[in-house]
């Protein structure tokens, strides 16, 4: 571009930075043979001179989970606007994966992390040398429960409350409450109000807990559960693949839904949808999550005060289910 042009390199390059000193004229002839050559700076050689990256990393289990899709696509979505590029990893919930991924982050020089902690995550000492290169980390949905941390979370004592709430206006009295990993902080803050919420104002009504996690799983143990003396007739999922694995249970026995066995959930919004009727749940969305992340790391970013635990209210969604 120099050569044809007839001016130096770092002519070109003050140029295309609008710097004061070069003429518009000159601004003008460099920027439109750029354009005309599909010209883009080397992203590497700008990562050596400046230390920034302008990329921000999102840690997740899976990216096949809608939830963690959808928070994704909001992080992107903010991450375009400003500026950013975001490189996205998957832990498949394994802590070694995940320490690995984290090293390749700071190798990449990310400017922040996005990460939800695996199921076996005990030790988070590879996100605090992240905070310790000046690279804030914000960490949402699953969250270590130590103190010092930035977090984004849903309202996980609410979803709870307000699905046993939702359970208990209907005067059911044989509950089957299945959760998720019982390690996970958001896994115990939701067993413990659900139970709670239930003895507090419904003592008499029969509550079962089991930790499926899973779609299969989740789908033996309601079978299991229609095969005693006394089945439940109402089933509360706390996620997305548990209500998959019980639909497909009610769906092999023949039940009517809600006239055999009622089902509420802890959904994202999409799965529930899929079911005749649709499945009524507590709404935790992914996509208002990943909104409020990015405005906290973005306050990070600019070393502007922001709160260190941020929670997203949540709301029912009456389906036709319970």
């Amino acid at each position: 571009m120099s050569e044809a042009l007839g001016i130096s390199i770092s002519t070109v390059s003050r140029a295309l930075k609008d710097h004061p000193d070069i003429s518009a004229s000159t601004k003008l002839k460099v920027k439109e043979l750029a354009a005309a050559m599909e010209y883009e700076p080397n992203s590497y050689a700008v990562l050596l001179r400046t230390k920034q990256s302008n990329v921000l990393g999102i840690l997740v289990p899976s990216i096949t989970n809608f939830f963690y899709d959808s928070f994704i696509a909001a992080v992107e979505d903010e991450a375009r606007k400003f500026g950013y590029t975001v490189l996205i990893m998957q832990s498949g919930d394994s802590a070694a994966t995940e320490v690995a991924n984290v090293s390749i982050f700071r190798k990449h020089m990310v400017m922040g992390l996005f990460a939800t902690v695996s199921i076996e995550t005990e030790d988070i000492a590879h996100f605090r040398k992240m905070e310790d290169m000046d690279v804030p980390v914000v960490f949402f949905d699953r969250v270590p429960e130590e103190k010092e941390v930035y977090t984004v979370c849903l309202s996980d004592a609410d979803a709870a409350r307000i699905a046993a709430e939702a359970i208990i206006e209907k005067k059911k009295k044989n509950v089957l409450a299945l959760f998720g990993h019982p390690h996970l902080s958001i896994t115990k803050v939701r067993c413990k109000t659900f139970v709670e919420t239930m003895k507090a104002n419904s003592p008499d009504t029969i509550v079962s807990v089991d930790y499926p996690e899973q779609a299969d799983p989740s789908e033996k143990i309601v079978l299991n559960a229609f095969r005693s003396s006394n089945p439940p007739d109402v089933i509360f999922c706390m996620g997305d693949l548990i209500l998959i694995g019980v639909m497909r249970a009610i769906h092999q026995l023949n039940l009517k839904v809600p006239d055999d066995v009622a089902v509420i959930g802890i959904s994202n919004g999409f799965i529930p949808t899929l079911f005749n009727p649709v499945v009524t749940y507590v709404e935790t969305s992914g996509y208002k999550l990943g909104k409020q992340a990015f405005s906290q790391m973005l306050g990070r970013l600019k070393g502007e005060p922001v709160a260190e635990n941020v929670c997203i209210e949540s709301m029912l969604v009456k389906g036709g289910s319970l």
